[in-house]
């Protein structure tokens, strides 16, 4: 069983180290195209921050065909890339969000080695198992069982999430903002983010701006909140996860909450539970408090212009502390074979390189 665990996190581990220079590149975009660009920079078509915050946006979009297709082919090899691009492409499409692309990985990857082990073709066929064979029966196999089992359970959860907040609207402020701030932390940009955003989109058409804000806090924390962890406890960290904290938490300056994505990875359960746990007080401290925003999106950028800036400052630093102080106690302290297993991953990945010129 230890070595099961062992075996997974390679494959995770390798999935994490595409990953990363993908999200650093999109997300710096985006992030200077607002500098340059303000918060309204999608309307302003034609200019350099425009086609900035488009280029950033169309990277972020291939975060999770990328980390499923890097863990197919860390499972199965070559023959696994193009079934967990396509398979990653679906998790999008379903909004499984980056859990989703993780599972699609491993799913394609496996599916993979058995279609390896068990179909047989002729000597002369053999050829074409490589190129076809296997990535069309994988991805088929995959494919089908990511629409119809994966698929409807998340949309089942996405209906109820909806259902449960609308009939929430007139109950306590505070329950009402900790499920929103909750949410909005909860899979980091994934689709139970997204229907916090557009249950508060719609909110903000009618006039309600309460929702806005704790959208906002909520995807600020966690990327804050982690980056407080480490600087409190720095020994619970590895060199990948240093490396993706240089880059997620000036993301999370700008709302961008995908940065912390390879780092929740690592260690789902206590990342997005005490993520989630310090967006929830902040979020139902932050709707008592009457802290509102007319504007969807920003980051820090907006500041100035919600409502009560003092009070929404308040609630994200309380968020960050509450995610800090409980992953620092919580994260165990990082172990040498993992620090290992990152550098031998990233050797093997140098040694491709020298190769491949070499050729």
């Amino acid at each position: 069983m230890k070595k099961a665990g062992t075996v997974i996190k390679k494959h995770l581990l390798t999935g994490i180290s595409y990953m990363i220079p993908l999200i650093v590149a999109a997300g710096i975009c985006i992030a200077l195209a607002q500098i340059f660009g303000g918060i309204n920079v999608e309307d302003n078509e034609g200019t350099i921050p425009y086609y900035l915050n488009q280029i950033g946006g169309w990277g972020m979009s291939l975060v999770v065909p990328l980390i499923s297709a890097a863990i197919a082919l860390s499972i199965s090899d070559r023959p696994g890339l193009a079934p967990g691009l396509i398979i990653g492409f679906i998790a999008n499409e379903i909004e499984s969000g980056f859990i989703g692309g993780i599972i699609g990985g491993f799913l394609v990857g496996y599916i993979v080695l058995v279609v390896k082990k068990y179909v047989k073709v002729p000597k002369s066929m053999e050829g074409l198992m490589p190129v076809m064979i296997i990535p069309v029966i994988s991805t088929v196999v995959s494919g089908l069982l990511m629409l119809t089992v994966i698929g409807i359970p998340i949309s089942a959860l996405q209906n109820s999430l909806i259902s449960m907040l609308e009939s929430m609207n007139g109950s306590s402020n505070f329950v009402m903002g900790s499920i929103l701030g909750g949410m909005a932390s909860f899979d980091f940009g994934g689709p139970v983010n997204k229907t916090m955003s557009l249950f508060s989109d719609g909110l903000l058409v009618d006039g309600v701006f309460g929702p806005e804000a704790v959208k906002i806090i909520g995807s600020m924390i966690p990327p804050f909140g982690i980056g407080l962890s480490f600087l409190l406890t720095k020994n619970k960290y590895t060199k990948t996860e240093k490396e993706a904290l240089k880059a997620a938490v000036p993301m999370g300056f700008f709302m961008i909450t995908e940065g912390v994505i390879p780092i929740a990875a690592r260690d789902l359960i206590r990342v997005v539970i005490s993520c989630s746990f310090g967006s929830a007080v902040a979020g139902g401290i932050a709707l008592t408090l009457g802290v509102g925003s007319t504007i969807p999106h920003g980051g820090m950028l907006i500041t100035p212009l919600v409502i009560k800036p003092m009070y929404f400052l308040l609630c994200l630093g309380i968020g960050t502390v509450i995610t800090g102080v409980t992953l620092s106690v919580w994260k165990p302290i990082a172990k040498e074979d993992e620090e290992e297993i990152e550098d031998e991953g990233y050797e093997d990945e140098l040694d491709d390189i020298e190769f491949n010129i070499g050729l």
